[in-house]
């Protein structure tokens, strides 16, 4: 059990969660944060979208946390979409956060830089704030849209200055982060904690080896996450394309697992550039499928390009490849570095040819790559484990929480509608 967070108030405190990206728990980091406020005396609820395909009921208790989903459709045809999501989702979510009742933190996780929103109506009801930055809006603006400083980046940037206003207390997934908290958000440097994301190390236990997975080839590249435009898997696709075509290198299966708005442009990228048959497109699979592939792969590739997003956020699959001792090529990102170290070999930003370059380099060399591995699994056991982002996380709620009496302290726990007033 960990210790107490609140000084003795745990089992009197209640947290709300609010998520509008993903669905929880498949949210990892969501639900990595539930169960560790959980385990520290929490009542724990979760108000977020529901799943297509998991994550489906709308009411549901898992290993202790309340999750309250509500149906979202994500956004299509522009802004006017993004509109209707976000409309949608701000309407539940103050429907449901009248259902859970009182609550002593509500911890809004972004994107969108809107939740603070109903955030604001919970604070004058007694609850605290906690702003989780998933995400620098602002860059992921500037980063998938590929525009100038523009109406909607000057709003998105204005939304931000709000999110950082209202919060008594900011969590940022890096070191990043949180200078952009403190130079572009003016927070103090006690009210903002730096909670890392990190793999469930129970979710990537490893399995021997498949060679029938490589598809009759020597060696197996692997890629893991979402198929997202800033996420970089057609620089994979063409780094891929000038392994074979320009090193002559034939001697490789590449398998890309996950999903996301360009996943029907990759896979049709990967027949245009000639790589159907050497490339396999497995979508969002279990988890015991993608331990099988990461067990088996020789190589994984971190193909997102330098943007002003991704130079400073953290690649949850370059921890996860971590965590299964793989290694890793990447472009020259500064928070890759930070991640990686020398568990990654790195080319410059957006090099196809040296990224294609740096994986035949270490498919020709397996005593470099064992290395590698090795030294990315001490990584994650050790300064990266969820161990420091739990203390860092506790550390921030019991900031949030100083001096600040249980709102559900002296009576009976309220989880129906609340009365009409």
């Amino acid at each position: 059990m960990l210790g107490n967070a609140t000084g003795g108030d745990g089992p009197d405190r209640r947290a709300l969660i609010l998520v509008e990206n993903l669905s929880v728990p498949f949210d990892r980091r969501v639900w990595q944060e539930c169960t560790t406020l959980r385990d520290a005396g929490w009542e724990v609820h979760v108000i977020c979208p529901r799943g297509e395909r998991r994550d489906t009921e709308l009411e549901t208790v898992i290993d202790g946390v309340r999750i309250h989903r509500y149906p979202l459709r994500a956004a299509t045809g522009g802004p006017a979409g993004y509109l209707r999501e976000y409309g949608s989702a701000l309407w539940h979510t103050v429907r449901l956060a009248r259902k859970v009742g009182p609550v002593d933190v509500v911890h809004a996780c972004n994107p969108p830089d809107l939740l603070f929103l109903p955030a604001l109506w919970m604070k004058r009801r007694g609850a605290r704030f906690v702003f989780d930055q998933h995400d620098l809006v602002p860059e992921l603006y500037l980063s998938r849209f590929d525009r100038g400083e523009d109406l909607l980046y000057r709003a998105v940037c204005a939304l931000e200055r709000r999110t950082y206003r209202a919060a008594d207390i900011v969590l940022a997934t890096n070191e990043s982060y949180r200078d952009v908290a403190l130079r572009r958000g003016g927070r103090r440097p006690e009210d903002v904690f730096v909670v890392r994301s990190a793999p469930a190390t129970d979710r990537f236990q490893p399995v021997p080896p498949e060679p029938e997975l490589k598809r009759g080839k020597p060696h197996l590249l692997c890629y893991l996450g979402v198929m997202g435009p800033q996420d970089g898997v057609d620089y994979a696709l063409r780094a891929l394309a000038k392994l074979r075509d320009e090193l002559g290198r034939t001697d490789w299966h590449a398998v890309f697992v996950g999903a996301g708005d360009a996943f029907d442009a990759m896979v049709e990228l990967s027949g245009r550039l000639g790589l159907s048959e050497q490339v396999q497109f497995t979508g969002r699979i279990p988890d015991a499928d993608l331990v099988r592939y990461l067990c088996t792969a020789d190589v994984c590739l971190s193909p997102d390009p330098h943007n002003p997003l991704n130079d400073v956020s953290t690649m949850n699959k370059v921890l996860e490849y971590m965590a299964m001792g793989r290694p890793i090529v990447s472009f020259d990102l500064r928070e890759a570095r930070v991640s990686a170290g020398d568990a990654a070999v790195y080319a410059p930003a957006n090099d196809e040819a040296q990224f294609a370059k740096l994986i035949a380099l270490l498919l020709d060399d397996p005593e470099k790559r064992a290395r590698m591995g090795k030294i990315g699994q001490e990584r994650i056991s050790g300064p990266l484990s969820w161990r420091n982002s739990q203390a860092s996380l506790l550390a921030a709620y019991a900031a949030a929480c100083r001096d600040h009496a249980p709102v559900s302290a002296g009576g009976p726990v309220r989880t129906g509608k609340r009365p009409h007033h």
